[in-house]
């Protein structure tokens, strides 16, 4: 099996989306829970399962690992 055309397990543009949408909310909520700021922390929680939908939608609309709107190229 060839790896030449391969992206890599999640190296697509959704899934570096929903990845980067759900770690600053991780670190929101981080720094709420240590501030004791009860209503962002379940802010953030909000916000990692929007950084979940959109990576969802990114998928669907061919943005994910296989998608028609990504191209790929070689690993060095």
């Amino acid at each position: 099996m060839s790896t030449d055309n391969d992206p890599g397990h999640g190296n697509s543009p959704a899934a570096w989306t929903a990845v980067v949408i759900m770690l600053v909310a991780f670190t929101i909520g981080t720094l709420a829970f240590w501030f004791v700021v009860p209503w962002l922390v379940f802010a953030s929680a909000g916000l990692v399962v929007v950084g979940l939908i959109v990576g969802l939608v990114l998928r669907k609309l061919g943005y994910g690992v296989g998608g028609d709107k990504l191209t790929v190229e070689p690993h060095n």
